[in-house]
């Protein structure tokens, strides 16, 4: 089960990994360059995100972006809440915090573009970058 509270965007071109750090007993190697903070646009419209994420079952999307989505998995209850932002067209970033199995959050990440895109994920409470394999390793604990 993962654990979250992020903002998941596209990877800019230019990032690398900085030295480790320790957050919250955790060893992750955060990014950094010339791409951070600021966000670059998705492959995908917010409606097309939006229209992903309605296929989802048990997925509560409202016209605004704002969402939420419940499950269970072998009797454990789960539940994703989210918001996405979109500029000129093109879905910007996607707040989203919860918990949910590693196969339903790649279900999540499918609606920003994912795998085709490659997708950075910042930690609100920490406010640093992770790559995917740094952030997944981070949330599964």
């Amino acid at each position: 089960m993962y654990h979250f509270q992020v903002t998941i965007q596209k990877r800019p071109d230019s990032v690398s990994h900085d030295d480790a750090l320790e957050l919250d007993g955790r060893v992750c190697t955060p990014l950094s360059g010339s791409g951070l903070p600021a966000p670059m646009p998705m492959p995908v419209s917010f409606e097309q995100a939006a229209d992903h994420l309605q296929e989802l079952p048990r997925m509560f999307f409202e016209p605004d972006g704002s969402f939420v989505w419940v499950g269970e998995e072998q009797g454990q209850r789960w539940q994703v809440d989210g918001q996405l932002t979109d500029r000129d067209g093109r879905l910007l970033f996607a707040d989203v915090k919860g918990s949910c199995p590693a196969n339903q959050f790649d279900q999540l990440l499918a609606a920003f573009g994912w795998p085709a895109a490659p997708l950075i994920f910042q930690l609100t409470r920490h406010a640093v970058f992770l790559d995917e394999a740094d952030f997944r390793r981070f949330a599964a604990c």
